[in-house]
């Protein structure tokens, strides 16, 4: 077989024209650009500071859209353009109508604002030792033993007996007390936790918090006096009683700032960017947004971490609720099948991260096909696991639509999976919403340290992602 004899520089042309490469971010960016990198992680950083819980989240998502314009979905009148709903604390929507009847489909960005944490028993005070403990029950997956003799807050809220709400914040401010839950010394370790698997180190009825050491000075036969004098605390400064902790919803989060992280500042360090990054991206997107051609909507949802199950979840009908209500503001005569077919001419984005590849756990990572950090958003055709079972896998037609949208607007995007084939896997809200018959696809960037308390983030894999966002509410059809 007589085969042509390629030169260098057609390899070299061959090679630019025919292959994809990998190029990290920072060199494909003009000066500008890097600085508005820094400026939009800074940005970013004092919103995920603030919102460590969903229904924190919630409080500045409406704060921020309400200075933007956006009207409560109860004080929109017939044609309003800019629209919110907030679905009972913990989940909200950001519309912004478009030039095309939503007949036609709409632009959707779902992420969620919930994150692995501890949450109180409904019973969790006691006292042991003449110490006081917090019983917990955690949320979501987390690796327990990262949890453990690290500063912990609370943040969340009780109901007192009248119905009555209080607002709960312990831990944050430079003034406060923190919590903790302890830990064993090496010395005493070797056979309780040493010789077991990680999993079973930590049991989880033991991620107690301890909350108090000193007893109410009282009788010498008075008994738990360590947990009757927090209970004190706890009323006279919030005007608490024991019984108002079983409807209260009390989070246990780790305590402190967001922090850059590296020399160079390349990374943000904090808890909750699983998935309050997405969340952030798709925010600051919508509220930028100006006459669309297609209508838009930013979804913020709750309950991702244990199966979007619950009435604020991906499963609930919060997401139709929505979509009728813009039906019915922009004057539209709803059939029986009219919400169906909305769906279905409708594209979406479910907005979360995916694993970054970690160079001292490259065995669990497929290296052509893993994300990197530093080089982009993510596009994740497809997740699940065991041969992409419970995964919403994207089609060919809209991946292809989404990349030439991307590469028109300069977005540095790369595409991944979530791990070796048989390693592990997990799942999004994509799914979900693929159920009600719309295209969606899995848009978000490569974290480190995935649903531990300090999760790391590369500020221009987070600038990218919002230029993803941005790009895929302006384009055509």
């Amino acid at each position: 077989m007589n085969e042509k004899r390629f030169s260098k520089t057609d390899c070299k042309r061959l090679e630019k024209g025919l292959c994809r490469s990998r190029r990290p971010v920072w060199p494909q960016l003009t000066a500008k650009d890097r600085k508005r990198a820094f400026l939009y992680a800074d940005r970013y950083k004092d919103f995920i500071g603030k919102a460590k819980t969903e229904r924190e989240s919630v409080n500045i998502i409406v704060n921020m859209a309400q200075e933007k314009g956006f009207v409560p979905v109860e004080q929109a009148g017939p044609g309003s353009s800019r629209i919110l709903w907030n679905f009972r604390g913990k989940a909200v929507a950001l519309a912004v109508t478009g030039k095309a009847p939503v007949s036609n489909g709409v632009r959707i960005i779902a992420s969620h604002i919930d994150a692995p944490r501890l949450d109180l028993k409904q019973n969790p005070i006691y006292e042991d030792l003449e110490m006081a403990f917090l019983k917990t029950h955690y949320y979501g997956g987390i690796k327990k033993f990262h949890w453990v003799a690290r500063p912990l807050a609370i943040h969340g809220l009780a109901l007192k007996g009248d119905g009555k709400v209080i607002h709960v914040e312990l831990g944050e401010n430079p003034d406060d007390p923190v919590l903790i839950i302890n830990d064993l010394l090496p010395h005493l370790s070797r056979k309780v936790q040493g010789e077991k698997k990680i999993s079973e180190a930590i049991p989880a009825e033991k991620l107690n918090v301890l909350i108090g050491g000193l007893p109410l000075l009282g009788p010498e036969d008075l008994k738990d006096g360590v947990k009757l004098r927090i209970l004190r605390i706890l009323n006279e400064r919030y005007g608490l009683v024991e019984e108002d902790l079983i409807s209260a919803e009390f989070e246990i989060v780790p305590a402190g700032d967001p922090r850059d992280v590296g020399l160079d500042g390349a990374f943000i360090g904090a808890y909750g960017q699983d998935d309050r990054s997405c969340a952030y991206a798709s925010l600051c997107s919508i509220l930028e947004l100006e006459e669309p051609q297609i209508t838009s909507v930013a979804l913020f949802l709750d309950k991702e971490e244990i199966g979007s199950d619950g009435n604020t979840g991906a499963k609930s009908s919060f997401f139709e609720a929505v979509l009728y209500d813009l039906m019915r503001n922009g004057g539209l005569q709803i059939e029986a099948d009219s919400l169906v077919r909305m769906l279905i001419a409708s594209k979406a984005i479910s907005a979360d991260v995916t694993a970054g590849m970690d160079p001292d756990y490259k065995e669990v990572h497929e290296e052509h096909n893993d994300a990197l950090i530093g080089h982009g958003v993510c596009l994740t055709k497809y997740t699940g696991s065991g041969g992409k079972y419970s995964a919403n896998d994207a089609h060919a037609e809209y991946v292809n639509w989404l990349r030439r949208v991307w590469n028109e607007e300069k977005v540095v995007w790369q595409a991944g999976e979530l791990g070796k084939v048989d390693e592990g896997g997990g799942g999004t809200v994509a799914k979900y919403l693929a159920q009600r018959g719309l295209d969606i696809v899995d848009v978000g960037p490569p974290l480190l340290n995935m649903h531990s308390p300090f999760e790391i983030a590369h500020k221009t894999d987070l600038l990218m992602t919002y230029k993803a966002f941005a790009a895929f509410y302006k384009a055509g059809d």
